[in-house]
């Protein structure tokens, strides 16, 4: 159970460290609201986190004890993917910042409420998440097994790191929060994400 755990922090830290256009929200309803809004924010993301962890590793151990005899190639797979997502992430960080529109801290994001409401459901639209997680469980199904007991641990391992994070960002203040949410901020944490996603890629080849 504790190794699933451990694997859900390093796992939710992961998808979490990237600063992008939520934490920038994030940062900027606690600034312009109350530190209430942000962290309740801040909760949202983790919940959407929680909660794609939680469906993938539920039906991800479902999934994985069936394809048991195809477990090399479905590690290969899984690696592969992990890596997929660490490159793009890197070549992210490392492009040009596009002058893209980032999410408004306005139109009426000022109680916790709808804050949480608000941030929930534009972190559950990222597919990106949910392909993260499932290559992961599929990829690490001897860490995670198939007890449903392990599938929690995992998705609570996953909502506090990605609470933890992006609570710092919230209550980070003006140096902290301007820091990780400015171009260089923003360029180191995506990097850092890669690195343990690639980690964790390595981990999977090698069944560790």
């Amino acid at each position: 159970m504790s190794g699933a755990f451990l694997a859900g922090l390093v796992a939710g830290y992961g998808v979490a460290i990237p600063v992008g256009a939520i934490a920038i929200l994030i940062l900027g309803l606690s600034a312009r609201t109350s530190f209430r809004v942000g962290a309740a924010a801040a909760l949202g993301v983790a919940t959407a986190d929680g909660l794609y962890a939680a469906v993938a590793a539920l039906g991800g151990a479902a999934v994985a004890s069936r394809l048991a005899p195809f477990a090399g190639p479905l590690r290969l797979v899984a690696a592969g993917v992990l890596l997929a997502l660490a490159g793009l992430t890197a070549w992210r960080a490392l492009r040009p910042p596009a002058t893209t529109q980032q999410p408004s801290a306005r139109g009426g994001l000022d109680t916790p409420v709808r804050a949480f409401d608000a941030v929930l459901a534009l972190t559950l639209l990222n597919p990106a998440t949910v392909v993260y997680f499932v290559a992961l469980v599929l990829g690490r199904g001897d860490v995670l097994g198939s007890a449903p007991v392990r599938a929690a641990a995992f998705t609570a391992g996953v909502f506090l790191a990605s609470a933890s994070w992006q609570l710092l960002i919230a209550g980070g203040g003006s140096l902290i929060g301007r820091a990780l949410t400015g171009p260089r901020g923003r360029r180191v944490t995506a990097l850092l994400s890669s690195v343990i996603i690639a980690a964790l890629a390595v981990a999977t080849v090698l069944g560790v």
